[in-house]
């Protein structure tokens, strides 16, 4: 009596009597049983492979073998790279080059942007243009205000457009437009030129914060977000070396085309290295991304508009508005320190000139590097150790807490360094911009993080708008505190923008965020 069995598969095959088990065979292929009657091995057909930076990473977390479909079929998929024990080396080398790509394009931005300043001289001193200092002054006047409209603009309109395609297109303009103005020579040009640079250069901030919050997990993100902030850095170092050379060397017009040569061949870069999320490389997210709960038989929002993004998590959020207004208070320091400390040095402390009052200045950028990225590390390491316990936001606010302390403290000590200390009024400014830079950098940080990810660039770009806010009221209002009331009266208003920049963020030492508050309200819906 015959009977029937279950295949390997789950086909139904006929029993033979002492028929050897069961073995796997190409689907429709022969097989012969002891008894040499052929059954036929059928087999089911085979499923769709996976994206191959899936299938890696599945390999990753089961130990199988990435190229062979039945093992990644069959074992657990990782909904996040978050949930496997290290991320894939081909995930980690595509993580770098997205990573090197948004700095080195962020260093070109600033390439862009400084490159007049660098050029200017050699304008001023060619006949043939009629340019002067006050020439110049209205153009370097106009850029900061057409900057600080761009960041707010490209921060919303930005929020669903391709951060990668944005980065490497507005890069791309800002240097064409560095190369057109090298072709001007009329002041109106000149002025068109540059305010339209202004209003491009905003793009770049909102795009790499964007691009930054994808491929980097929260436990990670304080690191590597002061490592890109070097961008900053970077970009001012190499403008002096490269424009400033170039238009000594070749005339003004290379101080132009040099800078804007660089930008295109950076933005094709980009395009070809970028991407904007490891979705987009056919990776899993780094970690999942959290929607607000939804009650039960509640009918589905529908998609918020680009003004409703920016007015429900950037102006809504009592957290985001205090992080903004404290921008501005440490703008108003930083371009107060940038601004005036060579006058100062020149006024009160007898400096010679103003070349041996900027070398006594030339440490701010390098402690801002080390600055940043010290601060990026701590308030991981305080994330980490929290456990989930508290806010990680809040953990991150008291690192930029302690480091406005320290800015405090430098400028106190600085204005009390005597003037013959040369060597101390340098290490004096290298600690100030140490502690500086620190907070720049860290409060976009927690901006991005309080927000949903389709509202990180309306955040960023709302912050940049309050903090040049705050630089353009360190300009004129300072000089009219210096002229009428004195040199003592402009470093107690700085520490006094410093007073007010704690008291903004005392509140703040607990936030959580998004994803944070999120899961509570997971938690209790339970």
């Amino acid at each position: 009596m015959q009977t029937s069995v279950v295949g390997c598969r789950g086909t139904t095959l006929p029993a033979q009597r002492g028929s050897r088990a069961c073995k796997t065979t190409p689907f429709g292929q022969m097989s012969k049983s002891m008894h040499g009657a052929p059954v036929l091995r059928q087999r089911s057909a085979p499923a769709a492979r996976a994206p191959a930076g899936l299938m890696r990473v599945q390999a990753a977390y089961s130990g199988a073998s990435p190229s062979d479909p039945q093992d990644s079929s069959t074992e657990a998929k990782p909904a996040s790279l978050a949930d496997l024990p290290a991320y894939p080396s081909d995930f980690t080398f595509r993580r770098f080059i997205t990573f090197a790509g948004i700095v080195l394009g962020y260093s070109c931005f600033y390439l862009t942007r400084n490159s007049l300043t660098y050029t200017a001289p050699a304008m001023v001193q060619d006949a043939t243009l009629g340019i002067g200092m006050k020439e110049i002054g209205t153009m370097t006047s106009i850029f900061p205000i057409a900057y600080g409209t761009s960041k707010f603009i490209s921060g919303v309109l930005g929020a669903r457009t391709s951060p990668r395609l944005l980065l490497a297109g507005g890069l791309a303009v800002t240097a064409l437009l560095n190369v057109a103005f090298g072709f001007s020579t009329s002041l109106v040009w000149f002025c068109t030129f540059w305010a339209a640079n202004g209003m491009l250069q905003g793009v770049g901030a909102p795009c790499c914060a964007r691009i930054l919050t994808s491929w980097f997990a929260a436990k990670e993100r304080g690191t590597y977000w002061g490592m890109w902030n070097i961008a900053h850095n970077m970009g001012g170092f190499a403008a002096p070396i490269l424009a400033g050379t170039a238009a000594k060397m070749y005339g003004w017009k290379w101080g132009m085309f040099a800078p804007g040569i660089v930008g295109l061949a950076m933005s094709v870069l980009i395009l070809a290295g970028v991407r904007d999320s490891p979705e987009d490389a056919g990776f899993p997210p780094v970690e999942l991304k959290k929607a607000a709960p939804v009650a039960a038989g509640a009918t589905p929002k529908p998609k918020e508009s680009l003004i409703a993004l920016l007015v429900n998590d950037c102006l809504k959020n009592p957290y985001v508005v205090g992080l903004a207004l404290t921008y501005f208070f440490i703008y108003v320091v930083r371009q107060g320190v940038t601004s005036w400390f060579v006058f100062y040095l020149i006024q009160v402390k007898g400096v010679a000139d103003a070349g041996a009052a900027s070398l006594r200045v030339s440490g701010l950028e390098l402690g801002g590097l080390f600055g940043s990225l010290i601060a990026g590390k701590l308030s991981d390491i305080l994330v980490n150790r929290s456990g989930g316990r508290g806010g990680a936001v809040g953990k991150r606010v008291q690192v930029i807490i302690a480091y406005t302390i320290g800015i405090a403290a430098m400028l106190a000590a600085f204005a009390a360094t005597p003037a013959s200390a040369s060597w101390l009024q340098w290490a004096t400014v290298f600690m100030i911009g140490f502690f500086l830079y620190g907070p720049q950098m860290m409060i976009g940080l927690c901006g991005a993080e309080l927000v949903r990810p389709e509202s990180v660039g309306a955040s960023q770009g709302f912050l940049g708008w309050v903090a040049y806010l705050g630089a353009a009221n360190a300009g004129i209002p300072l000089a009219h505190i210096v002229k009428a009331y004195g040199w003592p009266t402009y470093f107690s208003t700085l520490l006094a923008a410093c007073g007010v920049a704690i008291l903004l963020l005392a509140p703040m030492i607990n936030a959580k965020s998004y994803n944070q508050t999120v899961e509570d309200g997971d938690l209790k819906q339970a």
